[in-house]
């Protein structure tokens, strides 16, 4: 009996492994408009609110975003249209207007 319960949890656990084993992540970088410190914070969590995202890292010198994200569970145009949907423009999708007039003064990039 203890046989055949341990080969069962062998099996589940295999199959369990193989799910896993298909999931391919993915990095990506791309420009994300922005200035301060508070901006980071943005455009990082709206980055991450997308399931499947394992990581975002906004760089504000650079304004560059480094995202790895599950290519299983998610994409990046999900990704750029999250942050577009904060308020900040990336090297894809523009913000609307009404939502980056939301943003703190500090936070306004666009000249």
């Amino acid at each position: 009996m203890k046989k055949g319960i341990l080969f069962v949890a062998v099996i589940f656990s295999m199959i369990a492994i193989s799910f896993t084993a298909n999931a391919e992540v993915k990095k990506e970088s791309f420009k994300v408009s922005g200035n301060c410190g508070m901006c980071e914070k943005t455009i990082e969590t709206a980055a991450k609110s997308i399931v499947g995202v394992v990581s975002a890292d906004w760089n504000k010198e650079t304004k560059k975003m480094i995202v790895n994200f599950d290519t299983e569970k998610t994409n990046l145009d999900a990704v750029h249209k999250a942050i577009a949907k904060s308020g900040y423009d990336t090297d894809k999708v523009k913000a609307d207007d009404k939502v980056y007039s939301r943003l703190h003064s500090c936070c306004k990039y666009r000249k």
